[in-house]
């Protein structure tokens, strides 16, 4: 009996519409960016709306100065976020390229792999020209309980979550004005890039699934869920950051972040910022419903 993957013609039409498309927009980032030796101190690095604690009250207790330091911080912060996101999702695609149950994929998996190693050079070479630094991150933990199939779902259920939620990111500083050129730059192609990834992976997401869901019953289904839930709750919260609190002078970081994380207009602007892929794991079937689970405690 064929598996999803090898019995699907939709999947090698994309496939292989997507290769040419890496082809034809090839570029090489080495020569590609001009890096000024600053940026502009008087520009926001990152757009306004997207900082952490807009919407609550200590976003209007920042004056301009202290705004543009944790721009700043906050842009290094997101940076490193990919860093580490891009090193981690490498690191599972390339075990997966030209084995068994991949055979399809693995010459996109290619161009997946060469692209995104290009993203983290250039977000780590923003974060060292710009910051002096790559801020750290705590693993996620990439080792489920159960079999390969739960295994190579998740991990590729990660990556197109991680994809879809920067790239939110991506797309708003891409198109506004009031951010550096360099800053919009980066966004720009990397969400250009990133536009082929989440096709790409939304489709073989759709696939493993539909593998998953011939072995397994309902309460096993029920554990995936909540393990992506809890994963995007992760995500969301490494966007608080208290490296970057701490770096911008805010006096108190660790109330702040507290403060912030508990306003109920920061849940509003997450709901915003997932609504894309939680809609596709609604309507794929992967999620039962739309909602997310309740912030741990900080």
């Amino acid at each position: 009996m064929k598996t999803a993957i090898e019995g699907s013609d939709r999947f090698r039409e994309i496939l292989d519409r997507l290769g040419r498309m890496s082809i034809d927009d090839y570029y090489n980032p080495y020569r590609m960016f001009e890096w000024p030796e600053e940026l502009p101190s008087d520009q926001l690095w990152m757009s306004k709306e997207l900082i952490s604690l807009h919407g609550t009250p200590a976003f209007d207790e920042l004056d301009r100065e202290q705004l543009l330091r944790l721009a700043r911080w906050e842009s290094v912060n997101f940076y490193s976020l990919n860093v580490h996101g891009i090193r981690e999702l490498l690191i599972e695609v390339v075990n997966r390229v030209h084995m068994p149950g991949f055979e399809a994929p693995s010459e996109f998996f290619h161009h997946f792999i060469g692209e995104e190693n290009e993203h983290m050079w250039f977000f780590a070479e923003f974060c060292r020209r710009y910051g002096k630094k790559i801020y750290p991150f705590p693993r996620v933990k990439t080792t489920v309980p159960g079999d390969e199939a739960t295994e190579n779902f998740l991990v590729f259920a990660r990556i197109l979550l991680f994809e879809e939620i920067v790239d939110y990111y991506n797309a708003y500083m891409a198109d506004d004005a009031t951010l550096p050129e360099t800053v919009r730059q980066v966004n720009r192609i990397h969400h250009r890039d990133e536009s082929r990834h989440i096709a790409f992976g939304r489709e073989l997401v759709s696939l493993l699934y539909a593998e998953l869901k011939r072995t397994k019953n309902e309460e096993e289904l029920a554990g995936v869920e909540r393990y992506l839930k809890e994963y995007i709750q992760f995500c969301l919260h490494s966007f608080y950051s208290l490296n970057a609190y701490e770096d911008a002078g805010l006096e108190d970081p660790l109330a702040v972040r507290a403060a912030v994380m508990r306003d109920p207009n920061r849940r509003a602007f997450e709901r915003r910022m997932v609504r894309k892929p939680v809609s596709f794991m609604v309507k794929s079937g992967i999620f039962k419903d739309a909602e997310l689970l309740a912030p741990a405690a900080v």
